[in-house]
């Protein structure tokens, strides 16, 4: 194998390993979203999972990693072929996109519900029934 197949094997690795933490995070914001749990760490996937999303779409909608393939000899450009199905790597923003806008709702849910417990949350003596008044 020459270097630059070589290089182009580790470019394909690099962007599977890329891949799989991304959809990681977005498999834990999804999880965590269901389970009606937004803190810090769900900050956190849900940044990575949008530092990705931002440099796709800076990028053209094309993954940045796709010249660096060509440019290493691949003639597709396909940083997928190697590591992943094809019909899935085929459909990556297809699949991506809905499990976004669910993520997005899930957690707007869960930060609402919270803001409106917190207003209606009413001060009362214990043993007391809510809303009737103590003592």
């Amino acid at each position: 194998m020459d270097e630059r197949g070589g290089l182009l094997r580790a470019v394909k690795a690099f962007h599977t390993f890329a891949w799989v933490t991304i959809e990681g995070c977005m498999l834990y914001v999804l999880y965590a979203g269901i389970r009606k749990r937004s803190d810090r760490r769900v900050g956190i996937a849900a940044a990575v999972v949008t530092a990705e999303t931002l440099v796709f779409a800076g990028n053209g909608f094309h993954c940045p990693l796709t010249a660096v393939a060509r440019e290493l000899g691949d003639s597709t450009g396909s940083v997928t072929d190697i590591y992943l199905p094809q019909w899935l790597a085929r459909n990556l923003p297809a699949i991506h996109v809905p499990l976004i806008v669910v993520a997005v709702f899930l957690h707007w849910r869960n930060i609402s519900a919270r803001k409106t417990a917190g207003r209606t949350h009413v001060a009362r003596a214990p043993g007391t029934a809510m809303g009737a008044p103590a003592g």
